[in-house]
This record gives C-alpha cells, structure tokens and sequence, in this order.
C-alpha cells in the first residue's frame, strides 16, 4: 500500500522536489546546470551578489538556469549585519530576482555561523515589506521558535558549518525544532554525503538545501543524482516509521510455533 505524504509547500508554493541546491562553488556553469538537471530540484538558491544585474547584456549566472521550471531563491550570501542583508533582499527584489529571501547574516566571520540577534530583526523588518522569508540559522530550538513568531515562513537551522561536510552534528536538536516548528524545517549547510541528506529527511525535516556537497565533490553530476534519492529514501524512511532501537537482539524469526520445539 502507497503511503500518502504531504505536499512540500511554502507560502502557499508548492514544490516537487524537497532538495533545494545552491549555485557556487562549480567547475563552470555547465556542469552547474547538468548538476541541477541531474537533482530533480525545482528551486535553486542565488547569492544576489554574484549575479549581474547591473548589465542585463553580459553574460549572468542566470543565463545557465533553467528559470522555465526552477524557482529562484535569492540569499544574502556575505551579509554580516542586520542592515546590510535588508538592503542586499531589497536590491535582488528590485532587480526583479524575486520577493523571496534566503537570509543569512554571518556572525563570526572564521565559522561563518548566523548572528541569530541581526538575524531576527532583519526577519521582522523584510516579513513587514512583504517578503517572504526563510532565514538559515543556528541549529538553535529557541531562535527557531523567534523566527517563527518574526514572520519566517520556514526555518532552516544548520546541520553543521557551512561547507564543513561534517553532516548533522546535533541529531537531537533537529528533532526538536521539528517537534515544535509549524512552519516547514529545511536543513541548510554541513551536508557532506547522500547519507547526511537521508538522515535529516529522517528526523522529520521537510526539506535539505546544499550546495558544496554537489559542487566540491569528484563527480558532481553523479552526487546530484545521489543525493535526489537520498532525500526520497529519506523521507520515505521517515514517513514508514522506523523499528524502536534495543539494547539486545530480537530474532527475526521467533521462536513460537517452530516445529520441534
């Protein structure tokens, strides 16, 4: 029998894909693009820094997406105040990018972790200029709750550093934001592997942002395609429920009714 799962939605969008990759990082932009082909994803994330809006005739990262069926999400990649990461949204907005957000303001500029103060009140003020907001944060139960409240129409607390590959270092803090968050939960930043992106879809989280992952590995293309399946299997994982652990062995062909015994 079929399980029947929800649908993957955010501010009333709905996506088909739960994997959500980013642009950086690449060889070129071809191997980007066959990377994204090779995903399944249907919306990718763009620092509003790296692409060329100033001069629409030169060549543009956007040149090599294929905007037909992905869905732009700008990030204010780099941003290390409040003000700075406002007017960075603003300026993607303006330039027609969208209304959409990825927020990042970094605190520390060696761990390159979120400022989750800044981070807050730059939520509040984008979410009252009607932008819709999913702020990558700390994977912090308390300021995902403070996102919430701010307007964040998702949250998406970090499995470990950016770029780390690392994988979810705080499994049970994932858990909780899961637990507790009514908004969707995306796992954004540390993934290393398709086992990383399978276990955070296990937790319970809705969806898994990456990039360095695919872009840094030996074989891009091929982990794009790895890790659309890891986010399949994962969620399916979850959706099934899996067996309680236990500290002894339990056969898996009981006793009773064995013939001789």
């Amino acid at each position: 029998m079929a399980i029947a799962d929800t649908t993957f939605t955010i501010a009333g969008r709905t996506f088909k894909s739960r994997l959500i990759v980013g642009t950086g990082k690449y060889s070129s932009h071809a191997v980007m693009a066959q990377a994204h082909e090779a995903s399944g994803a249907d919306m990718v994330t763009v620092a509003v820094r790296r692409v060329n809006i100033s001069d629409r005739t030169r060549e543009s990262l956007l040149d090599y997406i294929d905007t037909s069926r992905m869905f732009i999400l700008p990030n204010t990649a780099g941003c290390y105040s409040a003000d700075e990461a406002v007017r960075t949204a603003r300026l993607g907005r303006e330039a027609g990018l969208s209304h959409w957000v990825k927020l990042e303001v970094i605190g520390d500029e060696r761990t390159l972790f979120p400022d989750n103060e800044a981070l807050i009140d730059a939520t509040r003020i984008l979410v009252k200029e009607g932008f819709v907001v999913l702020p990558y944060t700390n994977d912090d139960p308390i300021a995902c709750r403070k996102l919430e409240e701010a307007g964040a129409a998702a949250v998406m607390p970090l499995g470990a550093p950016i770029g780390s590959g690392l994988g979810i270092q705080n499994v049970n803090n994932i858990r909780i934001i899961r637990e507790f968050s009514r908004v969707p939960v995306i796992v954004d930043a540390g993934v290393g592997t398709a086992s990383d992106a399978a276990l955070a879809m296990e937790l319970g989280a809705d969806g898994v942002l990456m990039n360095t992952a695919i872009a840094g590995a030996r074989e891009p293309v091929a982990m794009a395609d790895a890790m659309k399946h890891a986010v399949i299997a994962g969620r399916l994982a979850h959706l099934a429920g899996r067996i309680p652990k236990k500290m002894y062995a339990t056969a898996s062909s009981p006793a009773e009714g064995l013939v001789g015994r």
